[in-house]
Protein backbone atom coordinates (compact mmCIF):
# COMPACT_ATOMS: atom_id res chain seq x y z
CA UNK A 1 0.00 0.00 0.00
CA UNK A 2 1.15 3.55 -0.75
CA UNK A 3 2.56 5.59 2.13
CA UNK A 4 0.19 7.48 4.44
CA UNK A 5 2.85 9.23 6.51
CA UNK A 6 1.89 12.62 5.03
CA UNK A 7 -1.84 12.09 5.67
CA UNK A 8 -3.96 12.91 8.72
CA UNK A 9 -7.02 10.73 9.19
CA UNK A 10 -10.16 12.55 10.37
CA UNK A 11 -13.09 10.47 11.59
CA UNK A 12 -16.37 12.32 12.00
CA UNK A 13 -18.29 10.89 14.97
CA UNK A 14 -20.19 13.86 16.40
CA UNK A 15 -23.63 13.20 14.91
CA UNK A 16 -26.77 13.04 17.01
CA UNK A 17 -28.19 10.09 14.99
CA UNK A 18 -31.64 11.66 14.89
CA UNK A 19 -32.61 9.66 11.78
CA UNK A 20 -31.31 6.41 13.23
CA UNK A 21 -34.25 5.93 15.56
CA UNK A 22 -32.58 3.72 18.19
CA UNK A 23 -31.63 4.66 21.79
CA UNK A 24 -27.91 4.39 21.06
CA UNK A 25 -26.14 6.71 18.65
CA UNK A 26 -24.60 5.02 15.61
CA UNK A 27 -21.04 5.79 16.69
CA UNK A 28 -21.70 4.07 20.03
CA UNK A 29 -23.01 0.74 18.74
CA UNK A 30 -20.70 -1.67 20.52
CA UNK A 31 -18.62 -4.18 18.59
CA UNK A 32 -17.78 -6.68 21.29
CA UNK A 33 -16.57 -4.31 24.02
CA UNK A 34 -15.50 -1.50 21.66
CA UNK A 35 -17.76 1.33 20.46
CA UNK A 36 -18.11 1.55 16.69
CA UNK A 37 -16.09 4.76 16.36
CA UNK A 38 -13.12 3.08 18.07
CA UNK A 39 -13.40 -0.08 15.94
CA UNK A 40 -13.38 2.04 12.77
CA UNK A 41 -10.36 4.02 13.98
CA UNK A 42 -8.42 0.85 14.78
CA UNK A 43 -9.24 -0.67 11.40
CA UNK A 44 -7.92 2.41 9.57
CA UNK A 45 -4.87 2.52 11.84
CA UNK A 46 -4.07 -1.12 11.05
CA UNK A 47 -4.49 -0.53 7.31
CA UNK A 48 -2.10 2.42 6.91
CA UNK A 49 0.42 4.33 9.10
CA UNK A 50 -1.27 7.74 9.22
CA UNK A 51 0.67 10.67 10.63
CA UNK A 52 -2.17 11.47 13.03
CA UNK A 53 -5.71 10.30 13.77
CA UNK A 54 -8.27 12.94 14.74
CA UNK A 55 -11.64 11.93 16.21
CA UNK A 56 -14.43 14.49 16.05
CA UNK A 57 -17.04 13.87 18.74
CA UNK A 58 -19.92 15.56 20.52
CA UNK A 59 -18.52 18.13 23.01
CA UNK A 60 -20.05 16.40 26.03
CA UNK A 61 -18.66 12.99 24.96
CA UNK A 62 -15.04 13.91 24.25
CA UNK A 63 -13.69 13.24 27.75
CA UNK A 64 -15.36 9.83 27.72
CA UNK A 65 -14.07 9.00 24.24
CA UNK A 66 -10.55 9.91 25.25
CA UNK A 67 -10.58 7.20 27.91
CA UNK A 68 -10.92 4.53 25.21
CA UNK A 69 -7.89 5.62 23.17
CA UNK A 70 -5.85 8.52 24.60
CA UNK A 71 -3.33 8.25 21.76
CA UNK A 72 -5.72 9.92 19.28
CA UNK A 73 -6.51 13.63 18.99
CA UNK A 74 -10.06 14.65 19.91
CA UNK A 75 -11.96 17.65 18.59
CA UNK A 76 -15.40 19.02 19.42
CA UNK A 77 -17.98 18.69 16.70
CA UNK A 78 -19.89 21.71 15.42
CA UNK A 79 -23.51 22.36 14.50
CA UNK A 80 -23.07 20.69 11.11
CA UNK A 81 -20.79 18.19 9.38
CA UNK A 82 -18.96 21.06 7.71
CA UNK A 83 -18.45 22.90 11.01
CA UNK A 84 -17.12 19.71 12.57
CA UNK A 85 -14.68 19.24 9.71
CA UNK A 86 -13.46 22.82 10.00
CA UNK A 87 -12.74 22.20 13.69
CA UNK A 88 -10.80 19.05 12.82
CA UNK A 89 -8.70 20.77 10.14
CA UNK A 90 -7.24 23.01 12.85
CA UNK A 91 -5.44 19.86 14.07
CA UNK A 92 -4.16 18.88 10.62
CA UNK A 93 -0.50 19.67 9.93
CA UNK A 94 0.05 17.28 7.01
CA UNK A 95 -0.36 18.23 3.33
CA UNK A 96 -3.11 15.62 2.90
CA UNK A 97 -6.19 14.75 4.93
CA UNK A 98 -8.38 11.65 4.63
CA UNK A 99 -11.91 12.25 5.93
CA UNK A 100 -14.35 9.46 6.74
CA UNK A 101 -17.78 9.45 8.34
CA UNK A 102 -18.09 6.88 11.11
CA UNK A 103 -21.39 5.90 9.48
CA UNK A 104 -19.22 4.46 6.66
CA UNK A 105 -18.04 1.91 9.16
CA UNK A 106 -16.87 -1.03 7.01
CA UNK A 107 -13.39 -0.28 5.73
CA UNK A 108 -12.49 -1.84 2.38
CA UNK A 109 -8.65 -2.05 2.31
CA UNK A 110 -8.72 -2.23 -1.50
CA UNK A 111 -10.65 1.05 -1.64
CA UNK A 112 -8.14 2.70 0.68
CA UNK A 113 -5.30 1.44 -1.51
CA UNK A 114 -6.96 2.92 -4.61
CA UNK A 115 -7.31 6.29 -2.89
CA UNK A 116 -3.66 6.38 -1.91
CA UNK A 117 -2.53 5.24 -5.35
CA UNK A 118 -4.21 8.31 -6.95
CA UNK A 119 -3.01 10.73 -4.28
CA UNK A 120 -1.04 13.10 -6.51
CA UNK A 121 -3.49 13.25 -9.41
CA UNK A 122 -5.88 15.90 -8.07
CA UNK A 123 -6.84 18.14 -5.18
CA UNK A 124 -9.45 15.62 -4.07
CA UNK A 125 -9.75 11.90 -4.74
CA UNK A 126 -13.22 10.50 -4.19
CA UNK A 127 -14.71 6.99 -4.27
CA UNK A 128 -17.94 6.74 -6.25
CA UNK A 129 -20.38 4.08 -7.38
CA UNK A 130 -22.46 4.09 -10.58
CA UNK A 131 -26.23 4.32 -10.36
CA UNK A 132 -27.76 0.91 -11.06
CA UNK A 133 -31.42 1.97 -10.99
CA UNK A 134 -33.32 4.22 -13.36
CA UNK A 135 -32.88 7.82 -12.23
CA UNK A 136 -35.41 10.66 -12.48
CA UNK A 137 -34.61 14.33 -11.87
CA UNK A 138 -37.47 16.82 -11.57
CA UNK A 139 -39.90 14.18 -12.81
CA UNK A 140 -37.84 13.41 -15.91
CA UNK A 141 -35.59 10.41 -16.54
CA UNK A 142 -31.88 11.14 -16.92
CA UNK A 143 -28.99 9.14 -18.30
CA UNK A 144 -27.92 7.03 -15.33
CA UNK A 145 -24.51 6.39 -16.91
CA UNK A 146 -23.73 10.00 -16.03
CA UNK A 147 -24.73 9.55 -12.37
CA UNK A 148 -22.22 8.75 -9.63
CA UNK A 149 -22.99 8.09 -5.95
CA UNK A 150 -20.28 9.66 -3.82
CA UNK A 151 -18.82 7.90 -0.77
CA UNK A 152 -16.23 8.48 1.93
CA UNK A 153 -13.38 8.30 2.79
CA UNK A 154 -12.20 11.19 0.62
CA UNK A 155 -8.58 12.26 0.26
CA UNK A 156 -7.96 16.01 -0.07
CA UNK A 157 -5.16 18.53 -0.04
CA UNK A 158 -5.48 20.01 3.46
CA UNK A 159 -4.86 23.66 2.65
CA UNK A 160 -7.24 23.66 -0.31
CA UNK A 161 -9.96 21.92 1.70
CA UNK A 162 -9.68 24.46 4.52
CA UNK A 163 -10.02 27.31 2.02
CA UNK A 164 -12.85 25.63 0.13
CA UNK A 165 -14.97 25.09 3.23
CA UNK A 166 -15.05 28.84 3.84
CA UNK A 167 -16.69 29.57 0.48
CA UNK A 168 -20.16 28.08 1.09
CA UNK A 169 -22.18 25.18 2.47
CA UNK A 170 -21.27 21.71 1.24
CA UNK A 171 -22.28 18.13 2.00
CA UNK A 172 -18.82 16.67 1.43
CA UNK A 173 -15.20 17.54 0.69
CA UNK A 174 -15.38 16.96 -3.06
CA UNK A 175 -18.23 19.46 -3.49
CA UNK A 176 -16.26 22.15 -1.69
CA UNK A 177 -13.08 21.60 -3.65
CA UNK A 178 -14.98 21.40 -6.94
CA UNK A 179 -16.63 24.76 -6.15
CA UNK A 180 -13.16 26.21 -5.70
CA UNK A 181 -12.35 25.24 -9.27
CA UNK A 182 -9.83 22.56 -8.30
CA UNK A 183 -9.61 19.14 -9.91
CA UNK A 184 -11.59 16.26 -8.38
CA UNK A 185 -10.88 12.69 -9.46
CA UNK A 186 -13.51 9.97 -9.04
CA UNK A 187 -12.22 6.46 -8.46
CA UNK A 188 -14.00 3.13 -8.13
CA UNK A 189 -15.94 3.01 -4.88
CA UNK A 190 -16.96 -0.01 -2.83
CA UNK A 191 -20.29 -1.57 -1.82
CA UNK A 192 -18.64 -2.21 1.57
CA UNK A 193 -18.62 1.55 2.14
CA UNK A 194 -22.40 1.57 2.48
CA UNK A 195 -23.56 4.25 4.89
CA UNK A 196 -25.30 3.36 8.15
CA UNK A 197 -28.35 5.63 8.23
CA UNK A 198 -31.31 3.60 9.50
CA UNK A 199 -31.61 0.36 11.50
CA UNK A 200 -32.37 -1.46 8.24
CA UNK A 201 -28.80 -0.73 7.11
CA UNK A 202 -27.38 -2.81 9.97
CA UNK A 203 -28.20 -6.03 8.13
CA UNK A 204 -26.25 -4.86 5.07
CA UNK A 205 -23.01 -4.18 6.93
CA UNK A 206 -21.20 -7.49 7.19
CA UNK A 207 -18.28 -6.09 9.17
CA UNK A 208 -20.39 -5.42 12.26
CA UNK A 209 -19.90 -7.61 15.32
CA UNK A 210 -22.47 -8.31 18.02
CA UNK A 211 -22.02 -6.47 21.32
CA UNK A 212 -20.58 -8.32 24.31
CA UNK A 213 -23.05 -9.72 26.83
CA UNK A 214 -20.98 -9.09 29.96
CA UNK A 215 -22.51 -6.89 32.69
CA UNK A 216 -21.04 -3.59 33.91
CA UNK A 217 -21.49 -2.91 37.62
CA UNK A 218 -21.09 0.35 39.55
CA UNK A 219 -21.60 1.49 43.14
CA UNK A 220 -22.52 4.84 44.62
CA UNK A 221 -22.53 6.25 48.15
CA UNK A 222 -23.86 9.64 49.21
CA UNK A 223 -24.52 11.37 52.50
CA UNK A 224 -26.39 14.56 53.35
CA UNK A 225 -26.93 16.30 56.66
CA UNK A 226 -30.38 17.47 57.70
CA UNK A 227 -31.44 21.10 57.35
CA UNK A 228 -34.44 22.36 59.32
CA UNK A 229 -37.25 24.05 57.45
CA UNK A 230 -36.35 22.56 54.07
CA UNK A 231 -38.61 20.17 52.13
CA UNK A 232 -37.33 16.59 52.02
CA UNK A 233 -37.24 14.78 48.69
CA UNK A 234 -35.92 11.22 48.79
CA UNK A 235 -35.94 8.81 45.88
CA UNK A 236 -37.90 11.42 43.94
CA UNK A 237 -40.72 11.35 46.51
CA UNK A 238 -41.77 14.13 48.97
CA UNK A 239 -41.33 12.90 52.56
CA UNK A 240 -43.33 14.23 55.48
CA UNK A 241 -40.54 15.65 57.64
CA UNK A 242 -39.72 18.89 59.52
CA UNK A 243 -36.32 18.97 57.83
CA UNK A 244 -34.78 18.36 54.44
CA UNK A 245 -31.18 18.06 53.29
CA UNK A 246 -28.33 20.53 53.30
CA UNK A 247 -27.26 20.57 49.65
CA UNK A 248 -26.69 22.69 46.54
CA UNK A 249 -29.50 20.91 44.66
CA UNK A 250 -32.67 19.54 46.25
CA UNK A 251 -30.39 17.15 48.15
CA UNK A 252 -32.08 13.90 47.12
CA UNK A 253 -29.38 11.68 48.60
CA UNK A 254 -30.90 8.49 47.17
CA UNK A 255 -30.90 9.78 43.62
CA UNK A 256 -27.38 11.17 44.03
CA UNK A 257 -26.07 7.77 45.13
CA UNK A 258 -27.91 6.15 42.24
CA UNK A 259 -26.42 8.59 39.72
CA UNK A 260 -22.94 7.77 40.99
CA UNK A 261 -23.64 4.04 40.66
CA UNK A 262 -24.82 4.49 37.08
CA UNK A 263 -21.87 6.68 36.16
CA UNK A 264 -19.54 4.19 37.83
CA UNK A 265 -20.89 1.28 35.81
CA UNK A 266 -20.49 3.29 32.60
CA UNK A 267 -17.00 4.54 33.52
CA UNK A 268 -18.20 8.14 33.23
CA UNK A 269 -16.77 9.59 36.44
CA UNK A 270 -18.97 10.89 39.25
CA UNK A 271 -21.88 13.23 39.87
CA UNK A 272 -19.61 16.12 40.87
CA UNK A 273 -17.93 16.10 37.46
CA UNK A 274 -21.25 16.34 35.62
CA UNK A 275 -23.15 18.60 38.04
CA UNK A 276 -20.58 20.51 40.17
CA UNK A 277 -21.95 22.08 43.35
CA UNK A 278 -20.30 25.41 42.53
CA UNK A 279 -22.27 25.77 39.29
CA UNK A 280 -25.32 28.05 39.71
CA UNK A 281 -27.20 26.03 37.07
CA UNK A 282 -27.68 23.24 39.61
CA UNK A 283 -28.77 25.44 42.52
CA UNK A 284 -31.92 23.82 43.89
CA UNK A 285 -32.04 21.44 40.91
CA UNK A 286 -34.57 18.62 40.79
CA UNK A 287 -32.37 15.53 41.17
CA UNK A 288 -34.75 13.43 39.12
CA UNK A 289 -34.03 15.70 36.15
CA UNK A 290 -30.32 15.10 36.72
CA UNK A 291 -30.96 11.36 36.83
CA UNK A 292 -32.89 11.46 33.57
CA UNK A 293 -30.06 13.42 31.90
CA UNK A 294 -27.53 10.81 33.03
CA UNK A 295 -29.74 7.96 31.81
CA UNK A 296 -30.09 9.65 28.40
CA UNK A 297 -26.33 10.04 28.12
CA UNK A 298 -25.67 6.44 29.11
CA UNK A 299 -28.19 5.14 26.58
CA UNK A 300 -26.89 7.43 23.86
CA UNK A 301 -23.42 6.01 24.44
CA UNK A 302 -24.52 2.47 23.68
CA UNK A 303 -25.33 1.12 27.14
CA UNK A 304 -28.59 -0.14 28.66
CA UNK A 305 -29.85 -0.20 32.23
CA UNK A 306 -30.48 -3.63 33.70
CA UNK A 307 -30.99 -3.34 37.47
CA UNK A 308 -30.52 -0.98 40.42
CA UNK A 309 -30.57 -1.58 44.16
CA UNK A 310 -30.58 1.09 46.91
CA UNK A 311 -30.01 0.78 50.65
CA UNK A 312 -31.11 3.84 52.65
CA UNK A 313 -29.65 4.21 56.16
CA UNK A 314 -31.86 6.53 58.21
CA UNK A 315 -32.84 6.69 61.87
CA UNK A 316 -35.45 9.29 61.01
CA UNK A 317 -37.86 9.89 59.34
CA UNK A 318 -39.61 6.54 59.12
CA UNK A 319 -39.35 5.45 55.48
CA UNK A 320 -41.31 2.20 55.30
CA UNK A 321 -44.49 3.92 54.04
CA UNK A 322 -42.56 5.49 51.16
CA UNK A 323 -40.46 2.63 49.80
CA UNK A 324 -42.92 1.49 47.14
CA UNK A 325 -43.52 5.08 46.01
CA UNK A 326 -39.77 5.55 45.67
CA UNK A 327 -39.45 2.31 43.72
CA UNK A 328 -42.21 3.42 41.31
CA UNK A 329 -40.79 6.94 40.89
CA UNK A 330 -37.26 5.70 40.23
CA UNK A 331 -38.46 2.98 37.87
CA UNK A 332 -40.30 5.60 35.81
CA UNK A 333 -37.23 7.85 35.70
CA UNK A 334 -34.97 4.97 34.72
CA UNK A 335 -37.35 3.39 32.23
CA UNK A 336 -37.12 0.05 34.05
CA UNK A 337 -39.85 -2.36 35.21
CA UNK A 338 -40.52 -2.40 38.95
CA UNK A 339 -38.78 -5.76 39.62
CA UNK A 340 -35.54 -4.23 38.29
CA UNK A 341 -35.58 -1.42 40.84
CA UNK A 342 -35.12 -2.30 44.51
CA UNK A 343 -35.31 0.09 47.45
CA UNK A 344 -34.40 -0.95 50.99
CA UNK A 345 -34.53 1.13 54.18
CA UNK A 346 -32.81 0.38 57.49
CA UNK A 347 -31.39 2.11 60.55
CA UNK A 348 -27.84 2.24 61.88
CA UNK A 349 -28.92 0.94 65.32
CA UNK A 350 -28.41 4.44 66.75
CA UNK A 351 -24.70 4.38 65.84
CA UNK A 352 -22.78 7.22 64.20
CA UNK A 353 -24.15 10.41 62.70
CA UNK A 354 -27.11 8.52 61.20
CA UNK A 355 -27.89 7.08 64.62
CA UNK A 356 -27.69 10.57 66.11
CA UNK A 357 -30.31 11.67 63.57
CA UNK A 358 -27.96 14.14 61.89
CA UNK A 359 -28.43 12.92 58.32
CA UNK A 360 -28.93 10.03 55.90
CA UNK A 361 -26.56 7.82 53.90
CA UNK A 362 -27.54 5.85 50.83
CA UNK A 363 -25.64 3.02 49.11
CA UNK A 364 -26.57 2.16 45.51
CA UNK A 365 -25.58 -0.54 43.03
CA UNK A 366 -26.35 -0.37 39.30
CA UNK A 367 -25.90 -2.94 36.56
CA UNK A 368 -25.62 -1.95 32.90
CA UNK A 369 -25.18 -3.89 29.68
CA UNK A 370 -24.22 -3.14 26.09
CA UNK A 371 -27.15 -2.10 23.89
CA UNK A 372 -28.00 -5.16 21.77
CA UNK A 373 -28.54 -3.55 18.39
CA UNK A 374 -28.70 -7.07 16.88
CA UNK A 375 -32.26 -7.30 18.19
CA UNK A 376 -33.26 -4.55 15.74
CA UNK A 377 -32.16 -6.32 12.57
Amino acid sequence: METASDITLVLLAAGSSTRFGLPAKKQWLYQGTEPLWLRVAKNFEAAAPFARIVIVGAPDELAYMRLFAPEYRYVSGGSSRQASLRNALAEVETPWVLVNDIARCCLDPALLERLLAHKNEAACIVPALPAVDTVYYRNRPVDRSEIRLIQTPQLSRSALLSRALETGDFTDESSAIHALGERVVLIEGSPRAHKLTTPEDLARLECLEAPASEPLVGTGIDTHAFEAGKAMILGGVPIDSPFGFKAHSDGDVAVHALIDALLGAAGMGDIGEHFPDNDPRWKGADSMRLLEAVVARIRGCGLTLRHVDLSILAETPRLSPYKEQMRARLAAGLGLPLPRVNVKATTSEKLGFVGRKEGITVHAVATLGYFNWKEHL
